[in-house]
């Protein structure tokens, strides 16, 4: 089993995880980040990258993909390592230090032994799991995505978005121009996104086909279209390169549920200093429970200062708890 030795191992690459990065390099650590997901950026680039969010101090309106991209630019000069695609499987303390042990999320490979001088869990709700598109369990070839990392890669292409909810409009719209065809199919005919974002689709004359059903996905290496049942039409089929499965995730503590943490309901109890009850372990960002906690990006900014800020002192008893202001660092 490889080892990595690491002052700092952040368990979740989110806002609040790539902002800790940052932090802990300002403060001299080393820093691993670790993410189940093969792509940065957490809750944001899984179900919502092209969303304006409008509540980061500073910015009067970020995409969400630019504000992942602006944080991971931030961190880069203090070089954290990342090891995406990856779970914490398992947490142990050796002489009085956290060790963990990851797996590959996509299922079989080697594991990696992580000795770290404390960890930091900002996994927002929780690892993330794409909800599978039932009618893609028989395909095997390429073609079949679960967000959009890349615009540019579906240039050109014919893409059929699966799923009724703000991802779903919203790469509809972001790939509007690019792409060079994009349909909505929802099984409904109501929908969960927001109802400015269905209009816009809709007067772009983007298709939005409801009450319809993917029965299956056509291809062998890769896509080349989709069949569907539609309600009061029967079968129709639709071109398409690729697929984009918008179907919501799923997200629970997984392992971290039994590292024998304090929990309420799905989230972490800590302490004024972010610190969990194990030792050298602590929590920050939406997984962090305790009272008055409001879950905000802004708030898991401050949250992950704080608890970098406290590690260090941890990890050196002689470090100061108040490295000074990013201003005063030449």
């Amino acid at each position: 089993m490889p080892a990595i030795t690491v002052d700092l191992a952040i368990i979740g690459a989110g806002p609040t995880g790539l902002y800790a990065a940052y932090y802990a390099g300002f403060r001299g650590l080393s820093t691993l980040v670790v993410d189940a997901l093969p792509e940065a950026g957490g809750q944001i680039t899984a179900m919502y990258p092209e969303k304006q969010i409008l509540d980061v101090a500073g910015l009067p309106s970020v995409k969400g993909r630019d504000l992942v991209a602006d944080l991971l630019r931030q961190a880069a000069p203090f070089e954290p390592d990342y090891l995406l695609g990856h779970r914490a499987e398992r947490l142990e303390h050796v002489d009085g230090r956290p060790v963990l042990h990851l797996a590959p999320a996509d299922g079989p490979g080697q594991d990696t032994r992580v000795e770290a001088q404390a960890v930091l869990i900002t996994g927002g709700l929780g690892s993330f799991s794409p909800r599978p598109l039932p009618a893609a369990a028989d395909f095997h070839g390429a073609g079949i995505v679960y967000f959009v990392p890349e615009l540019a890669a579906h240039a050109g292409q014919d893409v059929v978005i699966v799923g009724g909810g703000d991802s779903a409009f919203d790469w509809a719209l972001a790939l509007h121009g690019i792409a060079r065809s994009t349909a909505v199919v929802h099984r409904r005919e109501r929908f969960r996104a927001h109802k400015a974002s269905v209009e816009r689709v809709r007067d772009l004359g983007i298709p939005v086909i409801v009450n319809a059903q993917v029965t299956a996905i056509h291809g062998t290496e890769r896509v080349t279209g989709v069949a569907l049942d539609v309600k009061d039409e029967g079968a129709r089929e639709l071109p398409a390169d690729a697929v984009v499965a918008a179907l919501g995730f799923t997200a629970d503590l997984g392992p971290l549920g039994e590292w024998g943490l304090d929990l309420d309901h799905r989230s972490i109890g800590v302490d004024t200093t972010m610190a969990t009850n194990l030792p050298r372990v602590y929590a920050a960002g939406d997984i962090a429970s305790y009272p008055g906690k409001i879950k905000l990006i802004a708030t898991g900014f401050g949250e992950a200062a704080t608890a970098v800020n406290n590690a260090a002192v941890a990890i050196d008893p002689d470090a100061h708890l108040f490295p000074g202001h990013s201003s005063e660092n030449p």
